[in-house]
């Protein structure tokens, strides 16, 4: 048996699995975000492992004879956290999360400093995890000066499970530290934020093993044999190691709390220009790069609190029938923008509002809006060198047909839906577990789900989305100015 354990922003869940890649059931608890400031995002690591007992304790619950045969264990998890520990592994302070964006000033500093762009071939964005440590050692001395280990938010999973600072190259490639080509951390970027090697964790690769569970849990949750955890994936590459996304031309789109436009590549393609991420993949010798945008189904989520109704109430009252856009236009820059503006002080906005607007035409612009970013992130991506044709749609967005067929007709390509089934980031973990702990071939398990059934643009509504298109566009830099 195999568990998957997906360290979201909003959640953690449990997966568990046999060796066939039957799963046998999965559970979630949640989590919470603090905003002590405008602008800041934060988590304590303590509530990570709160919440992973208590989606472990509910998996072994309904599968105990199944979990008792436990092998290994793959970690997944949101990235670009800045989780800090001192010399007896106890946090000194909460996690600066991905969508934390006070670092914007130290993150202007060090993209400026060529070496950075040069070693790690991306932008150091506000929500990377190097300027937040600029931030603290400017700002929280005291915190910096006890800093033993810098570590991510699933790597502190793994560092209750094992008792290992271990860490692997996908997530790695998110903190601003990492020679993304040669796959190790950069002493010359760690120098110029204060750090050495001493401070980092040891790097594997995502297929590999990355620390053995605790004897301690080992028996508490009684398990028969030793337990390999993996070095596991960040969120995006463990989402794409679940769908089989780790070759040449394949990619997806991923409609959670953040969007992303995913393309795995065979080669890395560093653009750092067009504000297009290039990573490792979770895979040996393969990378990926990535458009992303800040709010995706969080937006929708933000319109669905403000006017009383869930999302998938909204979803409903558009039908599935795609409408031509209206004169509203949404811009969802609610906590700032990554591709391919790079800009942590934009904020949201609706333009073209009137009487006769209700709410389903602000959901609507909702829905358009984030359509609009993708398709900028697929210009950036092209731009970049990526090959994107058509792309398989995952996240809880993807259950909103309308949603898919406006990003299909603003995008101009083929949307996948995959078959029923489970195949997000903590399948893709779980896989991960399966993979380090047997040494199966990566290639062998990491296999697309069938498609179920293609949404492809709508040509007759094409051109009303191009017009509409083209007046977001012209919005962000009036917006920029205020």
């Amino acid at each position: 048996m195999f568990l998957g354990l997906d360290l979201g922003t909003s959640g953690i869940r449990a997966l568990l699995m046999d060796e066939s890649q039957h799963i046998l059931g999965s559970a979630t608890a949640d989590l919470h975000v603090s905003r002590p400031h405008p602008g800041w995002s934060e988590q304590a690591p303590e509530d990570w492992i709160a919440a992973a007992e208590t989606a472990i304790a509910s998996v072994r619950e309904a599968h105990p004879a199944e979990f008792s045969a436990l092998k290994g264990i793959g970690l997944s998890g949101q990235m670009h956290g800045a989780t800090l520990y001192d010399a007896a592994d106890r946090p000194i302070r909460p996690s600066i999360l991905w969508n934390d964006t006070r670092a914007a000033e130290e993150a202007a500093e060090m993209d400026a400093t060529p070496a950075f762009r040069r070693i790690t071939g991306n932008i150091v964005f506000p929500g990377f995890t190097a300027p937040k440590l600029r931030w603290i050692a400017r700002h929280e001395p005291e915190a910096f000066a006890r800093l033993a280990k810098v570590l991510l938010p699933k790597d502190a999973l793994r560092l209750w499970l094992t008792g290992d600072h271990v860490s692997e190259m996908s997530d790695a490639s998110g903190t601003s530290w990492l020679d993304i080509g040669a796959r190790d951390w950069s002493d010359e970027l760690l120098a110029a934020t204060g750090l050495t090697r001493a401070h980092m964790p040891r790097l594997v690769e995502g297929t590999e093993p990355g620390g053995m569970l605790r004897d301690r849990l080992q028996r508490a949750w009684g398990i028969d044999g030793a337990v390999t955890v993996a070095g596991g994936a960040g969120d995006n590459a463990a989402s794409a190691v679940g769908m089989g996304m780790v070759s040449e031309g394949q990619a997806f789109v991923s409609l959670g709390t953040s969007g992303v436009l995913f393309a795995a590549n065979d080669v890395w393609r560093p653009q750092p220009e067009s504000a297009v991420h290039a990573f490792c993949h979770a895979l040996p010798n393969r990378w990926h790069q990535m458009g992303v945008i800040l709010s995706a189904a969080d937006a929708l989520n933000w319109h669905a609190r403000t006017s009383g109704a869930t999302a998938g109430d909204l979803s409903a009252e558009l039908g599935e029938v795609l409408r031509a856009p209206g004169p509203v236009t949404f811009l969802p820059y609610l906590s700032g923008e990554r591709t391919p503006h790079n800009d942590a002080r934009i904020r949201g906005a609706f333009t073209g509002l009137g009487h006769e607007t209700g709410r389903a035409e602000m959901t609507q612009a909702v829905m358009e809006g984030v359509a609009f970013a993708l398709a900028d992130n697929l210009a950036a991506l092209r731009s970049a060198g990526a090959e994107v044709s058509r792309v398989t749609a995952i996240g809880g967005g993807s259950r909103s047909v309308y949603w898919l067929q406006a990003i299909a007709t603003a995008l101009d390509i083929p949307v996948e839906l995959p078959a029923r089934g489970d195949f997000g980031a903590a399948f893709g973990a779980a896989r991960l577990g399966l993979i380090a702990a047997t040494g199966a071939d990566p290639l062998g398990i990491c296999t697309a789900p069938p498609v179920d059934h293609v949404i492809f643009p709508d040509a007759a509504l094409r051109p009303a989305f191009d017009t509409a298109r083209q007046r977001y566009r012209s919005l962000y830099p009036l917006l920029a100015t205020l």
